[in-house]
C-alpha cells in the first residue's frame, strides 16, 4: 500500500517542526491515548529532522522489541520512504540497522530492542547525534538510561512517546513531571488529536476498556490501578450455563495450564470461534496439593486427558516456567506445547478488552474461575504496579489463552 499524508493536526503539525520552532529544547516527549496518531508522526519527523541536520552520523530507534518496532515503526516508514522518490532506505537486516540516502547526505540507523534490563548492554560504546525510543514506557530505565547517555553528538535530540501507565512509573515521575527542567518540549495527545479517525472507529475503541484502562488508554491519563482488576466481569453478562456443552467440531479448542505443586494446579478447556472471535472456557480443572495428597507431572497430566478425552486440542498453552510439567506433556506426543506469553498487564489489557467486547465467555460449572473473577485485585501496597498474587490461577489461565488468540487470531479469521 502506498504512503498516503493525510490532514495534520496541530499538535502532529507541530511535531513535524517542533526543532525548529524549539532549537533550545533537548527532546521532545509525547504521550497519550492510543490511536491518537502519535507514533509514525513522531517516526516520520525523526528521519526529517536527522536527515536535514547531520551527514554521516549514527542515530538509534527503539522499540520494546526489535519485532515490534519492525511492525509499528520500519513498516510505515518504509512506505514513507518509498513516496519520496529523493529519499533511499537501505535496510541491513542481519545486522540490525538500515541506512537513509537523501540530497546527497546518508546517516545510519540502528534499531534497538528495550525488553529487560540486560538490553542495555546492546548500547553500549556506540555514539550517537539523536534517539527515538517508540512506547518507552515498556522499556526498563537502565536501557534508556544507557541509550541517551549515547548521545554525545553535538546537537543530539530525544525523542520519547508511550501510552500511559502508573504515577509511580519511573518515567512518568523523572521525565514527564520534570520535562521543563530536562528541557524537553512535552505534547499530550488524545484521539482527536488524530484526523484520519472519525467517530465510529473512536467509539469502537472507547467500548473496549472500562476503568482505569479507559483512564489510560482512552483519556490518556497516568492512573494507578487499584481494586478490582476485572470490575467489569459480570455473570450475568459473562456466564453461560448450556448443560450439557456442545462441541462443534468446526471451531478450534485449547488447553491453558497455569501450573502448581504447592500452589493449585488451573487448566482450562476453551472453544475458539473463528467467525465470531470469541472464547469460551467450558471446562476447567482445579487441584490443590496443599488440601489433599500431592500430585506428580503424571497425575496432572490425567486430570488434562480426563479433560480433553472428546475433543481435538489445537494446542496446549502453559505457564512457560513449568519446565518438568512441559517435559512430561511432551513424552505422550498427544498435546502441541506452547510456551505462553507471561507479561501479566498486556495480558490484563487484552482480557479486558476481550470481556468489554463480549468475546470472552465463562460456563457456568467453572466455578473456581467465576470465583477468581470476583476477587482478583491490584496489590494497591506495592510499589509497582502489580496484582495480588492470591485467587489467579485461572486468571493466569485466561491470560495466556487470551494472549495466545491476540498474538495468532489474524490468521484464522473467516
Amino acid at each position: 500500500m502506498a504512503f498516503q499524508w493525510v490532514q495534520l493536526s496541530r499538535k502532529q503539525q507541530m511535531v513535524m517542526t517542533w526543532w525548529i520552532q524549539r532549537p533550545d529544547a533537548r527532546g521532545i516527549i509525547c504521550d497519550g491515548a492510543i490511536r491518537s496518531g502519535k507514533t509514525v508522526i513522531m517516526a516520520i519527523s525523526f528521519l526529517v529532522w536527522s536527515m536535514s541536520t547531520y551527514d554521516h552520523q549514527a542515530f538509534g530507534m527503539c522499540g520494546k522489541t526489535i519485532g515490534s518496532f519492525r511492525r509499528n515503526v520500519l513498516s510505515p516508514l518504509k512506505q514513507m520512504v518509498a513516496a519520496r522518490p529523493e529519499w533511499t532506505l537501505e535496510e541491513h537486516r542481519t545486522d540490525g540497522y538500515f541506512k537513509i540516502f537523501a540530497n546527497g547526505h546518508e546517516n545510519t540507523y540502528y534499531m534497538f530492542g528495550g525488553r529487560d534490563e540486560s538490553s542495555q548492554d546492546l548500547v553500549q560504546g556506540v555514539t550517537l547525534a539523536g534517539c527515538f525510543f517508540d512506547e518507552v514506557a515498556l522499556m526498563p530505565e537502565s536501557f534508556v538510561n544507557q541509550a541517551t547517555a549515547r548521545c554525545s553528538v553535538s546537537g543530539s535530540k530525544l525523542w520519547f512517546n508511550c501510552n500511559p501507565r502508573g504515577p509511580a512509573h519511573w518515567f512518568y515521575r523523572k521525565w514527564i513531571m520534570r520535562y521543563k527542567r530536562q528541557k524537553l518540549l512535552y505534547l499530550h495527545f488524545t484521539m482527536d488529536d488524530n484526523l484520519s479517525l472519525d467517530e465510529e472507529i473512536k467509539e469502537r475503541y472507547r467500548s473496549m476498556y472500562t476503568g482505569v484502562f479507559y483512564e489510560r488508554y482512552i483519556l490518556g491519563l497516568w492512573r494507578k490501578a487499584e481494586g478490582l482488576v476485572y470490575p467489569m466481569f459480570s455473570v450475568d453478562k459473562n456466564t453461560i450455563s448450556d448443560n450439557p456443552y456442545e462441541i462443534s467440531y468446526r471451531n478450534k479448542y485449547f488447553v491453558a495450564v497455569d501450573y502448581g505443586t504447592v500452589n493449585p494446579f488451573a487448566a482450562g478447556l476453551f472453544e475458539y470461534n473463528s467467525k465470531t472471535q470469541a472464547l469460551t472456557l467450558i471446562r476447567e480443572v482445579y487441584y490443590i496439593g496443599r488440601e489433599g495428597a500431592r500430585m506428580d507431572n503424571e497425575g496432572y497430566y490425567k486430570l488434562l486427558v480426563d479433560m480433553t478425552e472428546d475433543v481435538r486440542i489445537d494446542r496446549l498453552i502453559i505457564d512457560p516456567s513449568a519446565a518438568g510439567m512441559i517435559e512430561t506433556i511432551n513424552k505422550y506426543r498427544k498435546y502441541s506445547v506452547y510456551r505462553a506469553d507471561n507479561a501479566v498487564l498486556d495480558g490484563i489489557q487484552e482480557v479486558t478488552k476481550y470481556i468489554n467486547l463480549g468475546k470472552l465467555r465463562i460456563h457456568r460449572n467453572c466455578e473456581h474461575t467465576i470465583e477468581e473473577f470476583q476477587e482478583y485485585s491490584w496489590d494497591t501496597d506495592s510499589a509497582k504496579e502489580a496484582v495480588i498474587k492470591e485467587d489467579d490461577h485461572m486468571m493466569d489461565a485466561i491470560r495466556y489463552m487470551v494472549m495466545y488468540i491476540a498474538h495468532n487470531e489474524n490468521r484464522w479469521r473467516v
